[in-house]
């Protein structure tokens, strides 16, 4: 830390103490020239002469008044301003008191608002000088008069210069704390909505493939004394729904990579491109699923692309889980003006508490996925049994810059 930074600390930590050290250099000033006096003829001459006790006394008390001008800034200015007038009616010559009031003047200034610096100010020019010219020794004309005015003038000028320079630098510096917040606090939106959209990822691709793995190794158990073919041809499928899995995970868990390390994840995320592939592991763990699509040609935004994706797999999983061995799917993909529209119906008849109930992560990662876009996502019973899933996805994002889609 510098010398002129460690005063500074020093200053702001001990006030009273620098008003103290103030006072007494005033008081000084204003006795060293209360013993001069100048006289005007031909030219400016400068004669030595002895100040009157009364004068001491007034600049005693003036210069003790400004130990406490931080505290009382009004009350030492009345008090200051005061003395001033008396030794303006009484000093012959006069001793400079006035200069305890131009420093309590400037207190009052940097302290309050600039209305009550020009309301206080004007008030205390008049008096002072108003005193000095209208009663006192010399006459209303004299250089000491009007150097009365001028003193009170600068001392509210400069006061209200100073108010103005720290409310302007205190402005500067809740404008860059404030900034400085906003960051951060976008760095922690954008780092949830990262870590929000992994843990979307993972459950879809978890689930999906988890339940695949689940139904086939149930067939293989069934099977395998009876019909070891079958058994072999189910284990196939658990064999390449870990496998893709697999795939999937480390796709998604490089995502948390940092910029420099190697490796980094180059498959595309997926999308409708990949549709019947994804129909097909479904297909092949016993689930009978009809598609239908009406959106040839249409190129989707990356975002809609994987939303669209994710959205059918979980809702084929859910039928996959829960709506019971016989259950048949239908899945329409269809181009509507500037949306594409999702739908996932099928006809079981288990119970699914999860999506009755509306919870679930599952249902709540869809639900994400389409707010995140600003679409919309309806999900519930089909009446005569089973469930529906429809999701619309606008093709635009039309979301705000920088606002939080969740």
């Amino acid at each position: 830390m510098s010398t002129l930074a460690r005063a500074k600390h020093q200053a702001k930590a001990h006030p009273l103490a620098l008003d103290a050290i103030l006072a007494l250099a005033v008081l000084v000033c204003m006795v060293a020239g209360s013993f001069v006096e100048p006289r005007h003829r031909d030219s400016v001459n400068w004669v030595l002469r002895t100040p009157d006790l009364l004068s001491l006394l007034l600049m005693t008390l003036g210069a003790t008044a400004l130990v406490f001008r931080r505290r009382a800034p009004m009350a030492v200015l009345a008090l200051t301003g005061t003395l001033s007038v008396i030794e303006s009616v009484t000093g012959d010559p006069r001793a400079p008191v006035a200069m305890s009031a131009v420093i309590a003047l400037y207190t009052v200034a940097s302290t309050t608002d600039r209305p009550t610096t020009w309301r206080v100010g004007l008030l205390t020019m008049t008096v002072l000088t108003g005193a000095a010219m209208a009663a006192g020794p010399l006459p209303w004309y004299a250089q000491e008069n009007l150097g009365i005015f001028a003193w009170t003038g600068i001392g509210a000028t400069a006061g209200d210069a100073v108010r103005s320079r720290r409310a302007f630098v205190q402005a500067i510096r809740e404008r860059a704390e404030r900034a400085e917040r906003t960051r951060e606090e976008e760095a922690r939106r954008r780092v949830a909505e990262e870590r929000l959209r992994i843990a979307r990822d993972l459950h879809d691709v978890v689930a999906h493939h988890i339940a695949l793995v689940n139904v086939q190794a149930g067939v293989a158990a069934h099977v395998m004394d009876k019909r070891p073919d079958q058994a072999k041809e189910a284990l196939a499928h658990v064999r390449e729904a870990g496998r893709s899995a697999l795939n999937e995970l480390r796709a998604t868990v490089g995502l948390l990579r940092q910029s420099g390390d190697p490796e980094a994840p180059t498959e595309p995320a997926p999308g409708l491109d990949r549709l019947d592939e994804l129909i097909g592991t479904f297909r092949s763990a016993g689930l009978h699923v009809e598609v239908a699509r009406a959106d040839q040609g249409t190129t989707l935004p990356a975002a809609v692309d994987l939303a669209a994706y994710r959205i059918i797999q979980e809702a084929l999983t859910n039928v996959q889980k829960h709506a019971g061995p016989q259950a048949k799917a239908e899945v329409s993909v269809v181009r509507v003006g500037p949306n594409i529209e999702i739908t996932v119906l099928d006809d079981g008849s288990g119970e699914n508490e999860t999506q009755n109930s509306g919870g679930g992560h599952g249902l709540l990662g869809m639900r994400e996925r389409v707010s995140a876009l600003r679409g919309t996502l309806t999900t519930g019973p089909r009446y005569g049994g089973g469930f529906r899933v429809h999701a619309i996805l606008p093709l635009k994002n039309r979301a705000p810059t920088g606002e939080d889609p969740a």
